[in-house]
């Protein structure tokens, strides 16, 4: 089998790619981001697949690695590898986990992720009323997270709450220290969501990048009595372009409140320093940034090794993404906690990738289905009106 084509559509602004084969096996991958800029990085890719045997994923994955980088720039080459082992899965006759070492999980843990209420205001109480509904929502999800802090905007909404003026011309552009009053305000806001979760609900808070140490360790001493699943995020993460692992170590060593970070990391050689310093208690590597599913799952093995457990990012990754985290989720050792949760955005896309469960969700947990390869169906006659022109040949 050699593969003869790499094609890439912006279907309602998700890439999505297809690997073409020679043998009459495709397979398929979707980028998380939603940017059109992304998709002739994909096909930038194209001359050197044309002509490798898929199924050798490895093999073919060394002729890319190592031109990808940091968020968004790994995007492309993790989207291949999805597809690749789709191609490999199909070929086979096996689902994905079975060819990543097999499934230890009949059924993987989500968190809500894409499933989100809007916040009516920025009070502890708003943040209140918003747990409320996540709790009663038909998932029945066992962890939850919240944005908070720079991420969720949340020091945009309030005079005095940080030291520096809020920016809004780059994305996520925002850090520095805090003042007294905005500590204090999210630790109320914090305080407030777990009152209504009680134990009942796990609450992880996303809480930046942009937090200095010192308000970083005074946040996570704060809040250890209310035993939050984790701090995402606080130092540098998303689109940062490095890892600070140190710093991650300053302030694990002075808290007993999870750490955790790792979504917009390229590649396992970009986890050793977070893992073998023990900087953070969680890593959460975003399989399509990171270089794919088999990338995650050796950064989850290694992690395993270290004390060191794992809640992959995913939040936009679409329902292909979904099926790839299910995959590898029923594979990854038992250090493993929940993947985030991604949807079909708009309601449509259920119409475009058959052969999920229904519901997906069931009290908090996917089962683990064993069709071959991502084992997933793209209707293709249901994907073409949302095709654009210039993507018209994209099932040819």
């Amino acid at each position: 089998m050699r593969i003869t084509d790499l094609k890439c559509a912006i279907v309602d602004k998700h890439p999505v790619i297809r690997i073409v084969t020679d043998d009459g096996i495709d397979g398929y991958g979707q980028i998380q981001s939603t940017k059109d800029y992304l998709k002739p990085h994909v096909l930038f890719y194209k001359d050197l697949l044309l002509g490798e045997d898929p199924t050798n994923v490895e093999r073919t994955m060394l002729r890319i690695r190592q031109l990808g980088a940091f968020k968004p720039w790994g995007s492309a080459v993790s989207a291949i590898e999805i597809a690749l082992w789709d191609v490999a899965g199909k070929a086979a006759g096996l689902p994905i986990y079975k060819l990543l070492g097999g499934k230890i999980r009949d059924r993987v843990r989500v968190y809500n992720g894409a499933v989100r209420f809007p916040i009516a205001g920025h009070s502890p109480a708003d943040y209140a009323d918003v747990m409320a509904k996540m709790k009663s929502a038909p998932e029945g999800f066992t962890i939850i997270k919240q944005a908070i802090g720079y991420h969720g905007g949340q020091f945009a909404h309030g005079p005095n709450l940080s030291y520096n003026e809020w920016q809004t011309a780059f994305r996520f552009p925002n850090r520095g220290p805090l003042t007294e009053k905005g500590l204090k305000y999210v630790i109320a806001c914090v305080a407030a969501m777990k009152e209504v979760l009680g134990d009942e609900v796990g609450l992880a808070l996303d809480c930046g990048p942009g937090w200095t140490v010192p308000d970083a360790v005074r946040l996570a001493q704060a809040l250890e009595p209310l035993n939050v699943m984790w701090l995402e995020d606080l130092l540098t993460g998303d689109h940062t372009p490095y890892v600070t692992a140190d710093l991650y170590r300053e302030l694990i060593q002075k808290t007993s409140t999870p750490i955790h970070t790792g979504e917009q990391i390229y590649l396992r050689q970009n986890f050793m320093e977070l893992i073998e310093k023990h900087a953070v208690n969680i890593v959460g590597p975003d399989p399509e940034d990171v270089g794919g599913i088999a990338e995650l799952k050796w950064i989850a093995e290694y992690a395993d090794l270290h004390g060191i457990m794992i809640a992959p990012h995913g939040v936009f990754n679409g329902l292909i993404g979904l099926a790839a985290q299910v995959q590898v989720g029923a594979a990854m050792p038992q250090n493993y906690l929940a993947f985030e949760y991604p949807i079909g955005q708009p309601g449509w896309w259920y119409d475009v990738v058959q052969g999920l469960p229904n519901p997906v969700v069931k009290n908090g947990f996917i089962d683990v289905w064993d069709k071959p390869g991502l084992g997933i169906t793209i209707n293709v006659e249901a994907a073409r009106p949302h095709l654009r022109e210039e993507d018209a040949d994209f099932f040819e």
